[in-house]
Order: C-alpha cells, then sequence, then structure tokens
C-alpha cells in the first residue's frame, strides 16, 4: 500500500549540474544532498526539503518535460516569484494562488500557496 511520495525524478542534459544546483538550492532554497557513490557516478543530483525530495537525472537524450510536473507547495509564493521573473501566473485552482516556470533544463514546475 502506498503511505507517501518518497521522492520525484528530472530528467536534465550532461553537464547541467551546476546551473540545476543554482536553481534547486539556490533559488527554491532545497538543500543537496549526497548521492550514494554507485549512483554518484551517473551525475546528476539530490535536494530535499520539508516533506519534499526531487532528484536529478542525467540523461544523454534529454528532452524536457513541459506538461508533466512536480508541484511544491510553499509559504511564500511572493517572494519566490520575485526571483523568478519568467513566472507564468495561474488562477486556475481554487483555493491556491499558483505559477508555472521551467528549471534551467526547461522541466516544468509549479509553486502554489494556498490562499
Amino acid at each position: 500500500m502506498i503511505r507517501a511520495l518518497h521522492h520525484v525524478l528530472l530528467a536534465a542534459p550532461p553537464g547541467s549540474e551546476p546551473e540545476m544546483r543554482a536553481f534547486y538550492a539556490g533559488v527554491l532554497g532545497l538543500t543537496e544532498v549526497p548521492k550514494p557513490p554507485e549512483l554518484a557516478k551517473r551525475g546528476g543530483a539530490w535536494f530535499r526539503g520539508d516533506g519534499v525530495e526531487i532528484h536529478i537525472g542525467i540523461d544523454a537524450d534529454f528532452r524536457p518535460a513541459t506538461k508533466a510536473h512536480p508541484a511544491f507547495l510553499v509559504t511564500d509564493l511572493d517572494a519566490l516569484v520575485a526571483k523568478l521573473p519568467d513566472a507564468i501566473p495561474d488562477d486556475l485552482f481554487p483555493g491556491y494562488r499558483r505559477v508555472y516556470v521551467s528549471d534551467p533544463a526547461g522541466n516544468r514546475i509549479e509553486l502554489l500557496q494556498s490562499v
């Protein structure tokens, strides 16, 4: 029986780790956590926050996820939007303020805050 979501893996192109670190740790405020040694050989990076874990996997044949996306509940949407000038607001989800952004690899990310 499913009891929780452990992590979401997003793909990224080879060599994109510095930009992904800057976005997921620097902008979104997640903490990078060490990958197990055997998995670290594959590249990528893992990030963790309160109840959230994102794994970035390197894919030589990368194509960004432009429709499928993780959605992060945030405590201060306005503060994040101030760091994300390309955020696209969307008011179609009752009870939430939300925006869509793209990570440095072009993957769609939803940020939302309850109202």
